[in-house]
């Protein structure tokens, strides 16, 4: 297939790309701006390995449109969406949904012209009604409402243009390329020789190598052209507190790194977000040729990477 995937430049959408052009697909990959550096930087010097990049092409804009009229299309994964500061309480909602749809109506209609037969929305278990947990399933933050509320608008979509839809839902990836935080935090405290601290760690979630991940995504993108009106599928994999996450984690990381890696509990004292939000489907590794031993063996080795 050839294949459209935005917000090729993030974390997963990196692994996305790779998974999907392993599988043979063709995968052009617009990015909103050109000048990329640090850690994004480096994500995008692997995704030109990959996928076809254009740059200043964010979505629904005028250089889109024109990419989108181009050639012929198999699939269309929109993958980008305005992140902005996530955890921020002060989140645009009604911006972030403007951002992720401009456009939306001229874009598909062009595409579906040159034969797009499907659509793959990534979503996330912090959106409103998602994953399961703790009742009622309310949106983790105005971040997460925004993206809920994307999904109804493609889902919309698709019933009123007669396309396939499928929603692919992540909860916590893992891995090499990852953002700055919770595994990053743990590797970093190690390689200064102190012990980090778990300030939540009673939260019950799902974490996920992004490589088992992507292998998923990849399989999911290729049936959504052939399953008619919406599909959705919602990855799971280490369901557990993220004390017991944090352990686990530093059991793989401690030989492969030949470091220490102690970690504290704290008493959690903060009870903001739901205890438990986890995703639905359990995956099988071995249904993708994956191992798991090797994926902790990549993480340790772009960590040591990193540091150096």
């Amino acid at each position: 297939m050839r294949i459209l995937l935005t917000g090729g430049s993030s974390f997963t959408g990196l692994w996305f790309a790779r998974s999907l052009a392993a599988r043979g697909h063709t995968v052009v990959a617009p990015l909103r701006g050109s000048d990329y550096s640090d850690l994004r930087g480096s994500r995008v010097a692997e995704l030109r390995r990959v996928a076809e990049v254009v740059e200043d092409c964010p979505f629904g804009s005028a250089r889109f449109l024109d990419l989108a009229g181009t050639g012929s299309w198999d699939l269309l994964c929109q993958h980008a969406a305005q992140t902005g500061d996530y955890r921020n309480p002060d989140f645009d909602v009604i911006g972030a949904v403007a951002d992720n749809t401009k456009n939306a109506v001229a874009v598909l209609k062009a595409m579906m012209a040159r034969g797009l037969a499907g659509v793959v929305l990534t979503g996330s278990a912090f959106e409103q009604d998602e994953g399961a947990g703790e009742a009622p399933l309310r949106a983790f933050s105005p971040y997460g409402l925004s993206k809920g509320l994307t999904w109804q608008y493609y889902r919309f979509l698709s019933e009123t243009m007669n396309f396939n839809v499928g929603k692919f839902v992540i909860a916590n990836p893992i891995g090499p390329f990852e953002e700055p935080r919770f595994c990053n935090y743990l590797i970093r405290t190690w390689f200064k020789g102190e012990v980090p601290a778990v300030r939540t760690p009673l939260y019950v979630r799902d974490n996920i190598h992004v490589d088992l991940l992507a292998a998923a995504y990849a399989t999911f993108a290729e049936r959504v052209p052939l399953q008619k009106g919406m599909t959705k599928f919602n990855p799971s994999f280490y369901v557990e507190s993220q004390g017991a996450f944090a352990q686990r984690f530093a059991t793989e990381m401690s030989s492969r790194l030949g470091v220490a890696c102690p970690v504290t509990l704290l008493q959690q004292e903060d009870f903001t977000e739901p205890m438990v939000r986890i995703n639905t489907d359990r995956i099988d590794g071995a249904e993708f040729g994956w191992s798991e031993p090797s994926a902790w063996d990549a993480e340790a080795e772009f960590y040591q990477q990193a540091a150096k």
